[in-house]
């Protein structure tokens, strides 16, 4: 039996390190980081998966090792892929350079990999490890990793609040309810996301763009995709979602009234018993697009279905030190009221910080 030592979970730490970096730029393939140790249990090469489609984390760092990684270890934070994609594969390249030992963070959750890159390791007569940081490994990742065994993707909700929960006034004015250094912030969880969705009440709204803004994150141009839900086709030629000349992906349940602009793509979609379009069949299709994580960034209504729905993964609150009454909108307005106080959704706190003068809250479904 393989003994995991305190090296491993330095060096697989250091991986996770590195994987990390392509966190915004890889999708939809997932963020994967590599350390190469000589004979000698000395560090020779480091790499991660830098973008899609270009070659993966343990290349790079067999490039850097130069051939000195022969006889020693490798750490990755995913199982090495044995399929060939757009890259030849990994477990190959590991067993080319012999390698005696490889310590996998966690096995790959793609069917197509599935444990087969292990396998093909061990049958090359080499050390096999799983499960060194496997909690971390799997967070980095709960995109893909939900994307590939939930058939949907992760999904984020963010809003920002005051402090008595309202999202903005009556008449729906809400900008801006937070400072600008939250505002900031949801630049980063934009960059992350495969997606950004809303609904036609934020988009008529708010006229959103829904991009990213930050120059500084690394996406090596990679945009997220925006989706807006709109069951009548109500989003104006004129909204930013339709003529900024960025593509828009638009879920509708009929025929699109007049010319359809040209950056729009609509997707026919079902619709509940209240004639909104059905998330559930929406997140569906998203994965088949190769969605891994979705920013969800809509008014009460949405955020309270997709809560109502139980397919909220994490909640992101932006609390900002203000009050703006009871007239005011709630976060979520969920489509049933509560019967009893045991039929409340239950969070625990992932999460809390300041960002500026705001408080950034960040919420996990218990169990």
């Amino acid at each position: 039996m393989s003994v995991v030592t305190a090296a491993d979970h330095v060096h697989m730490a250091h991986a996770l390190q590195l994987a990390a970096r392509g966190q915004y730029s890889t999708p939809p393939n997932p963020a994967v980081g590599c350390v190469l140790l000589d004979a000698g249990g000395v560090p020779v090469g480091e790499g991660w998966h830098r973008r899609a489609g270009e070659p993966h984390a343990e290349v790079h760092a067999l490039e850097m090792a130069a051939g000195r990684a022969r006889g020693g270890s490798a750490y990755v934070t995913l199982e090495p892929c044995a399929h060939h994609g757009r890259t030849p594969p990994c477990a190959d390249a590991l067993i080319a350079a012999g390698v005696r030992r490889v310590v996998a963070a966690m096995q790959d959750p793609n069917p197509r990999v599935a444990g087969q890159g292990l396998e093909q390791l061990r049958k090359a007569g080499i050390e096999v490890v799983v499960d060194v940081l496997a909690r971390e490994a799997a967070e980095l990742n709960r995109g893909f990793v939900s994307r590939m065994t939930r058939g949907r993707p992760w999904v984020t909700v963010k809003l920002g609040q005051s402090v008595d929960g309202r999202t903005a006034l009556a008449d729906g004015s809400s900008q801006w309810i937070t400072a600008a250094s939250a505002r900031a912030d949801v630049q980063r969880l934009r960059a992350r996301a495969s997606a950004i969705l809303t609904g036609i009440g934020t988009a008529l709204a708010d006229d959103p763009a829904l991009t990213v803004r930050d120059a500084n994150l690394p996406l090596h141009g990679r945009e997220p995709l925006r989706v807006v839900l709109d069951a009548r086709g109500q989003l104006p030629a004129a909204a930013k979602l339709a003529s900024d000349g960025k593509a828009t992906l638009v879920f509708a349940n009929s025929p699109w009234p007049g010319t359809t602009p040209p950056a729009l793509r609509v997707e026919p979609a079902a619709v509940d018993a209240a004639g909104r379009v059905d998330i559930e069949t929406v997140l569906q299709r998203l994965a088949e697009l190769d969605c891994n994580e979705i920013l969800v960034e809509a008014g009460p209504r949405l955020a309270g279905s997709f809560m109502a729905s139980g397919l909220v993964d994490e909640i992101v609150l932006y609390v900002a030190p203000t009050l703006l009454g009871a007239t005011a909108q709630p976060s979520f307005a969920l489509p049933q009221p509560l019967r009893a106080l045991a039929e409340r959704a239950r969070f625990s706190f992932r999460d809390v910080r300041m960002v500026g003068p705001d408080l950034r809250l960040t919420l996990r479904p218990v169990g």
